[in-house]
């Protein structure tokens, strides 16, 4: 059987408690735009960077969602960005006075911080040179 080839990572469905806070805070830390679709309903909320992003959906609590409705949870999401863009959202981050903990993971550096729902998000960019490290050569 021939391998799929995955191009990028789409989109990360996340349940929140607030669907507007956590929309506006994606769009607002991170910059992401927001797309919504008639024929979907209220939701999912989609926040995207090109074609990367965050999905939102509503989680127990919300006023419109019963006790099917799915929890708060996910563990974390990664974006790749560039080192440039890494220095930025530091910088961004500190002065928006959101806590992130910089882990240095030898092929990439990353920070992680949280969504308004305790969701980590992780920015991490590549340290060494991206074809060699994709093609396993480091």
């Amino acid at each position: 059987m021939k391998p799929i080839k995955l191009e990028f990572l789409d989109h990360v469905g996340i349940c929140v408690k607030d669907i507007e806070v956590s929309a506006n805070w994606y769009q607002s830390v991170l910059g992401l735009k927001r797309f919504t679709f008639d024929k979907w309903g209220p939701f999912p909320i989609f926040m995207l960077s090109g074609k990367s992003g965050i999905a939102i959906f509503p989680a127990n609590g919300d006023v419109e969602q019963n006790s099917s409705s799915p929890p708060i949870s996910i563990d974390h999401f990664a974006f790749n960005v560039n080192k440039e863009n890494f220095d930025l959202a530091r910088q961004n981050l500190t002065k928006l006075n959101i806590e992130f903990e910089y882990k240095n993971h030898h092929y990439f550096e990353s920070i992680y911080f949280k969504d308004p729902d305790d969701h980590i998000v992780e920015l991490t960019t590549i340290l060494v040179d991206e074809e060699a490290f994709y093609n396993k050569e480091c």
